[in-house]
Parts: C-alpha cells; sequence; structure tokens
C-alpha cells in the first residue's frame, strides 16, 4: 500500500488501539472493517482512549461474528449501568463476508485476529484480519529483514546529508 493511499484510509479515523503482537506472530492473509455492538457506557470508555486488544480473537457462531478477549475498562462515571470489562461483543458484518471468513478460518492453521480498534466518522469500528501462524524462524526472519531495511534507510539518509553539506560549501 501506498503513502497515499495509506493517508486516505487513515483519514477520519481516530485509533484507539492497535495489536502490533498480531502483526509479529502471524502472516496476515485478509483484512477486514467491522462494525460493534457496544454499550453506552463502552463508546464512552473507548472515547477516552482505553482499551487492548492483546488477548482478543475473533469466533464465528451460529452465522454470527464474535470478538472475545478485548478489554475495555469500566467507565470510571458509569454507574450500575456499567458494562463488565471482558464480555464477548458481537461484530457487525455482511452476510457473505461471514461466509467466505468462516470457510477460510475452518482451515487448518488459520485464525482470525482483532489488528486495530478505531473510531471512524463517529462510529467505533475494529479491523480484524484472517491469518496464519508464523514458526519461529519466520518471526526472526522479519525482524531480520526489518532490521536491515532501518539500516540501509539510515546509511541512505547519511550520505544524502554528506551530499548536501559539500553543496553547501
Amino acid at each position: 500500500m501506498g503513502k497515499q493511499q495509506k493517508q486516505q484510509k487513515d483519514a477520519g479515523r481516530k485509533l484507539v488501539a492497535q495489536n502490533k503482537k498480531a502483526r509479529h506472530d502471524y502472516h496476515l492473509l485478509t483484512t477486514y472493517e467491522c462494525g460493534m455492538v457496544l454499550t453506552g457506557t463502552e463508546v464512552k470508555s473507548l472515547r477516552q482512549g482505553r482499551s487492548s486488544l492483546v488477548d482478543g480473537f475473533v469466533q464465528i457462531d451460529g452465522g454470527e461474528v464474535w470478538l472475545h478477549n478485548v478489554h475495555i475498562p469500566e467507565y470510571a462515571q458509569g454507574t450500575w449501568t456499567n458494562h463488565s470489562a471482558r464480555r464477548k461483543r458481537k461484530l457487525l458484518m455482511h452476510r457473505d463476508e461471514i461466509d467466505k471468513l468462516e470457510s477460510k478460518a475452518g482451515e487448518t492453521g488459520h485464525t482470525i485476529v482483532p489488528l486495530a480498534l478505531y473510531f471512524k466518522e463517529g462510529r467505533a469500528k475494529v479491523e480484524i484480519a484472517l491469518a496464519r501462524g508464523k514458526k519461529e524462524y519466520d518471526k526472526r526472519q522479519t525482524l531480520r529483514e526489518k532490521q536491515d531495511r532501518r539500516e540501509s534507510d539510515r546509511a541512505i539518509a547519511a550520505a544524502r546529508r554528506r551530499q548536501r553539506e559539500r553543496a553547501a560549501k
């Protein structure tokens, strides 16, 4: 995805939480944006920017998509109407997307993980991905590639800096 496409995608998007560990532990095959069924206190707690996706996972049950183990803390000013922090939450998707996701997730080694929780045009959304677990050597290879890319970027930046300094003299 190009830089301009990413900026357009992120426009009007206020990030609440993201799961960086998922990108490290899994090969992401396809991503989906889903709405969420939330209570009022959950929305207020999310607007304060408090949430954690670390242990979260998605399960398809009876043709419905459910988000499990996502921690949205109780709203501080909430009364008896407060929600429980780790309850399962229903995700809103189109039927054809659910069917496609269910058939692919049924294959061995595939799972559905939440990647990001954000507000888009005032509505709470969650980005989920169909993923396949990485082996340990895949994780090391990814880290090595990332480090190599960082080192080459630094070398290029230093060379450009030296070139500008020479031109300025």
